[in-house]
């Protein structure tokens, strides 16, 4: 299974493509991932056996496109969102932010 980037059509395997996840936005359901080969940055949902891109308005996020993943899973912790694709898991953290 390979995953593309919707910028450049890239192609990754699942760990390349979820080890390239920064932030995970809690409120918004959001998972923040930058492209390795091009530097796009893209924020998408994790959503049972698939990845949904969009965009924030008015503070939600309409899922525009979709990428079919089977098998993809997701576990919401505190300040974590944890993803499994067969037996390999991955966990992206909330980024803390420093007060302004």
């Amino acid at each position: 299974m390979l995953i593309p980037c919707l910028a450049c059509e890239a192609r990754f395997v699942p760990d390349d493509y979820f080890a390239a996840c920064s932030d995970y936005n809690r409120g918004l359901d959001l998972v923040s991932w930058t492209c390795p080969h091009c530097g796009n940055r893209d924020d998408l949902r994790v959503l049972p056996g698939e990845l949904g891109f969009g965009y924030s308005r008015g503070g939600r996020f309409d899922v525009q496109d979709r990428v079919r993943v089977p098998g993809l899973r997701r576990q919401r912790g505190e300040l974590r969102l944890d993803i499994s694709l067969d037996a390999a898991s991955w966990r992206v953290r909330t980024r803390v932010r420093q007060p302004a």
